[in-house]
């Protein structure tokens, strides 16, 4: 069998000093590195060690990894090469099919101000509302926001309590479509559900008015792959609110980011999915529609206008604060932050730290005092015999993700 080589390494050259402390002091700045899944191996007798960290590897069984290795470089076999160049003394990098490059701090590099009260220093503030490429899916994305909060106004003159417990509960619902299908089911394949179910919470999270899971999928999944680097859809480095919401309004950047949708094969290949994208629109409309039949205009802003900026704004907060605020228990070599309140909001989803850390893991709130409704609900689940193949991480995982290893 041929030797494998580790996911960092370097062969032995002159000057191996100065390259590793090139190395270690600017490859594990988040800004430097598009981020992703990487495999840590055994290194052979020609290559030799340095002190990076090896990001999450995922769980080597799973079945996205499997799909993933097929069609996208998501996967955690794609392994990082390091390369010294003698002529420039720079280092580059292949990192899952992208190309970078790390030279020493540029020390007169001007930064655009940190975030307020976080560490985060904003590299490139991106200008969404004043360019001049606005095409029709951005003016639809932005004229749908801006209507559910319209709507949401006119609250105060037509609260009443049937009225709010609807919004409640279709909090609950939709926003558990969100966290626990879309994120954790279906981005992640942290754990099985009978197609009929897993169809079911996939359709709640359509009704949260974040588009269909093919594109919500594609772009988390990138995320992830290029986490907090010039190449994630939405990360705080180009500005907290770019983060939280307006890359939702400039989509040529994102698809101008990460290419061409070759992620989501598993989810392309399913009529149901399929069905959703093409037809995604007319589900929240038919339910507005229901609203207003059963309870008229009261029903319809707190249950559409309402519910649907709450949600909106709970889960924009897991992509803009837990990467801005809180604290990092793993070292992940990103900006994700576990931050309680948010997790709070979002059913477990602000233990982002650990997210990051555990992609695979169904469970978020790793720790007992870290408050997790969507891991209550599928640990339920898996009691009642219908989740299966439930992912968590192993002592071994922990142990290579924590910052004294």
């Amino acid at each position: 069998m041929a030797s494998i080589k580790p996911s960092f390494y370097f062969e032995p050259t002159n000057g191996v000093d100065t390259i590793m402390a090139l190395i270690t002091s600017t490859l594990l700045k988040p800004n430097s590195l598009p981020f992703s899944p990487l495999q840590r191996v055994t290194p052979t007798a020609k290559t030799r060690r340095f002190s990076c960290k090896v990001l999450n590897s995922g769980h080597p069984d799973s079945e996205l990894n499997q799909i993933q290795r097929k069609q996208s470089p998501l996967d955690s076999s794609f392994v990082t090469q390091l390369r010294r160049s003698c002529s420039n003394g720079k280092v580059s990098a292949l990192a899952n099919g992208v190309s970078v490059v790390a030279k020493e701090p540029d020390h007169d590099l001007k930064t655009q101000g940190r975030i307020l009260f976080s560490d985060v220093v904003v590299q490139k503030r991106r200008e969404v509302f004043w360019r001049g490429n606005w095409n029709a899916l951005d003016i639809a994305s932005a004229g749908i926001v801006l209507a559910m909060h319209l709507l949401s106004l006119c609250a105060p003159f037509y609260f009443n309590w049937p009225a709010f417990w609807l919004a409640a509960g279709l909090y609950l619902v939709s926003g558990l479509g969100i966290t626990l299908s879309f994120h954790r089911n279906l981005s992640h394949r942290s754990f099985k559900l009978p197609k009929w179910l897993e169809y079911l919470f996939a359709y709640c999270g359509v009704q949260a008015l974040q588009g269909n899971p093919i594109d919500w999928v594609s772009t988390h999944r990138y995320h992830h792959q290029f986490c907090d680097s010039e190449r994630d859809p939405h990360s705080p480095i180009e500005g907290f609110w770019f983060s939280h919401m307006n890359w939702i309004f400039d989509t040529s950047t994102v698809i101008e980011k990460r290419g061409d949708s070759t992620n989501v094969g598993d989810l392309e290949k399913q009529p149901f999915y399929r069905f959703l994208q093409s037809t995604y629109i007319l589900h929240p409309i038919a339910l507005g529609a229901l609203l207003y039949a059963l309870g008229g205009f009261p029903f319809l802003v707190w249950g559409m206008g309402v519910r649907t900026i709450w949600v909106y704004h709970i889960t924009w907060l897991v992509n803009s604060a837990s990467h801005v605020w809180g604290k990092q228990a793993w070292n992940t070599g990103d900006l994700s932050k576990n931050n309680w309140w948010v997790a709070l909001l979002a059913f477990g989803e602000g233990w982002h730290n650990n997210h990051h850390a555990f992609e695979y893991s169904a469970r978020h709130g790793l720790e007992w005092w870290q408050l997790d409704l969507t891991w209550y609900v599928i640990k339920f689940l898996q009691v009642v015999g219908v989740a299966t193949e439930v992912k968590l991480p192993s002592q071994l995982h922990k142990q290579k993700m924590a910052f004294n290893n």
